[in-house]
């Protein structure tokens, strides 16, 4: 389970990779359909999604020092550990630009990376596990956040946090060149088959993370449009 070497078989759309996207898709409708009943339980909700972010995050990094893995591309400066350190931020302290950037990068995005991981690890392995878990609280606390927090994300705020994101990728871009690592997946796709491998090479691959962010941006804003102007009309009901 806790091998460097061993289970690394994942195959996409295998049983265990469908049973954990379908576990992922029915807690976020029992967490929308309950949310009425579950708003007691709001404060357990928090410091349960609060810690299996911590969890998730430092037990990665204890297991590849613990396995004399850990190299420095290990930083905790991806898009998920950005997403979690953010979630984590909202959980103890209100913040409504914060959780604008944290709705668009922590809720599609990390659907997606679910539906294509970048993992070679299979169930019943600490790596799967950690991966699903992890990249399943995030948006879960964005869920949160919207049932719970009644957090609502202007529509302009499509833009403020397309731009917010690529100012953060500035300094990113540089770490990347002065480290010679991959974070944000800004030098090059990851090393496993996703999404990014369809993005080709060079100014081609900036272009299409530049074009695809903008799309998941538009897509994950779409339901939160709606939603608010359904609350906006029954307002003035």
């Amino acid at each position: 389970m806790f091998s460097v070497t061993g289970m690394q078989t994942f195959t996409f759309f295998s049983m265990p990779h469908v049973l954990s996207l379908c576990l992922f898709f029915l807690t976020c409708f029992l967490f929308i359909h309950y949310r009425k009943s579950l708003k007691s339980y709001q404060t357990i909700i928090k410091w349960i999604l609060f810690t299996t972010l911590v969890l998730c995050e430092v037990s990665f990094h204890l297991w590849l020092i613990l396995t004399n893995q850990w190299e420095v591309g290990d930083l905790p400066l991806q898009l998920c550990s950005l997403s979690t350190f953010l979630s984590l931020f909202l959980f103890l302290k209100h913040n409504q630009k914060v959780f604008n950037l944290l709705f668009f990068i922590g809720l599609l995005p990390a659907i997606l990376s679910m539906v294509t991981p970048d993992i070679v690890y299979q169930f019943p392995h600490f790596r799967f596990l950690k991966y699903f878990l992890h990249h399943s609280a995030i948006p879960l606390a964005v869920l949160y956040f919207i049932l719970f927090e009644r957090y609502r994300v202007p529509r302009k705020a499509v833009f403020t946090s397309y731009l917010t994101l690529n100012v953060i990728a500035v300094p990113i871009f540089f770490i990347n060149i002065w480290l010679n690592t991959n974070f944000f997946f800004l030098a090059s796709p990851s090393e496993t088959e996703t999404l990014l491998s369809f993005f080709g090479s060079g100014l081609m691959y900036y272009i299409s993370l530049e074009i695809a962010a903008v799309i998941v941006f538009i897509i994950t804003y779409i339901p939160m449009g709606i939603l608010i102007r359904r609350e906006n009309k029954t307002r003035v009901q």
